[in-house]
């Protein structure tokens, strides 16, 4: 079940009608011919011709686009989310509480607000029974505001980021670019409380160089330092005096940022400026998430390493049980946990059962094809489910759509492998605990 850069050849098809396989269903379509000539290579999405046997199943493409579109950061991700198990009938818990959970229950809870965990209790469930668990991450690949932003440069006001995962920071140039987030605010009372913010118009800009001041670009390639030319341009310099960072009468976050941009997101937040002391913001792309292709088989988007999976988990969660009856016969606990931190390969453990961590997973380009197997002495990409899987000892499965742009500012992926992943998922939650009770491999 790993979708990692195989290539498999395709097999002839049948001259009569057969009778569909109980996995055809879940194969996927990706997995395509091979590389000789004659025969094309790997696509996102299948050219194979359906069986008349296939019910189309509705697609969820339509709900991940709204999800992409709302998700500029993991905080509004792990927002949506909530609002959406919240609608589905699931029950916000509390990790300082005591929690009463019952057979047949519905539950989630958040950290930091850009993690999250639900799950749905099997009615059957009795303690150690196990967990089945599909994993994905909330965070991807952006810049992040600095927590001292403010510089000048050439009487232009100037906001300093620092990059976050292994991004292609290239992509990031002549881009219309925002900033979204978490802003903490301080109340009258003396209290704190976060809120989420999300500037939707361009704001800010990296541009790149003419051509006439780098004629050596295109054939020495652009090579950007990412300290001195990765900074955005937020506006010319304005009329305001230039904070001095001795002045003791000056909040600390009116002496790191300024004060344009403290305007801008207390305008957005509903607040004054002077509540605000503190935020962690993301830089966004401003272009929405969309289909495109010739017949619109494509997901363009940033974000969908790891977005299109948490979606794919949460609806294949909700889905499997929605209605009492999904759950009656079940005696694991199905979950779907978000993390946060994965482009940084934090650590996180959960005791379950079986675990499918899902990521994105790249794809051959059409203009980069080779074969390629990882050199012995040299490292790989990696994901949360090695970590998992080495530190509690669970069965974990790694798996992914395929994608293209991976880690770039707008991905793409095939439609039909996000269905395709969904069917999956809802598959694992609903038939797995009878499909485990047949898997004897001790000795």
């Amino acid at each position: 079940m790993a979708l990692l850069r195989l290539h498999l050849p395709r097999p002839p098809l049948p001259a009569q009608p057969y009778s569909r396989s109980p996995l055809s269903s879940y194969t996927s379509s990706w997995l395509r011919r091979s590389r000789l000539p004659a025969v094309s290579t790997r696509l996102l999405c299948s050219s194979h011709p359906a069986s008349p046997l296939d019910a189309a199943p509705p697609s969820i493409v339509a709900g991940l686009l709204d999800y992409l579109n709302e998700s500029w950061t993991q905080f509004h991700a792990t927002a949506e989310a909530k609002r959406q198990l919240l609608d589905a009938g699931f029950k916000l818990l509390s990790e300082s509480d005591d929690w009463d959970l019952q057979p047949g229950g519905r539950y989630f809870f958040t950290r930091n607000m850009s993690c999250l965990v639900a799950f749905a209790i099997g009615e059957k469930y009795r303690v150690g029974n196990g967990f089945n668990i599909i994993a994905a991450h909330t965070d991807s690949p952006c810049l992040k505001l600095k927590p001292r932003s403010a510089t000048f440069k050439s009487g232009h006001q100037m906001v300093n980021v620092q990059t976050y995962g292994s991004g292609l920071w290239h992509t990031w140039f002549d881009r219309d670019l925002t900033l979204a987030g978490r802003v903490i605010l301080k109340a009258a009372d003396g209290s704190f409380k976060h809120k989420l913010v999300k500037v939707t118009r361009p704001l800010i800009r990296v541009p790149t160089l003419a051509i006439h001041l780098n004629r050596t670009v295109n054939s020495d390639g652009f090579k950007p330092n990412l300290e001195t030319h990765l900074v955005p341009l937020l506006a010319t310099k304005h009329e305001e005096a230039t904070m001095n960072s001795d002045d003791k009468s000056s909040s600390s976050t009116k002496v790191a940022h300024h004060s344009l941009l403290l305007q801008i997101l207390s305008e957005e937040i509903g607040c004054e400026s002077d509540e605000i002391i503190g935020m962690e913001l993301n830089v966004c792309d401003t272009q929405p998430s969309c289909l495109g292709g010739g017949n619109n088989e494509f997901i363009y988007s940033g974000r969908l390493d790891n977005l299109a999976s948490c979606y794919c988990a949460l609806r294949s969660l909700m889905d499997s049980s929605k209605e009492a009856e999904q759950l009656s016969s079940e005696k694991a606990i199905r979950m779907v946990a978000m993390f946060d931190n994965e482009e940084f390969r934090q650590t996180w453990l959960m005791p379950c059962t079986q675990t499918i961590r899902t990521s994105m997973k790249s794809v051959i380009d059409q203009n980069y094809r080779r074969e390629f197997v990882v050199r012995n002495d040299m490292g790989c990409g990696s994901t949360i489910g090695p970590i998992l899987a080495s530190g509690v000892g669970i069965r974990t499965v790694d798996c992914g759509i395929p994608q293209l742009s991976m880690h770039s500012i707008r991905e793409m992926c095939g439609k039909e492998d996000v269905d395709t992943t969904y069917r999956h998922f809802k598959a694992f939650f609903e038939m797995f605990s009878d499909i485990d009770k047949k898997l004897n491999v001790d000795f």
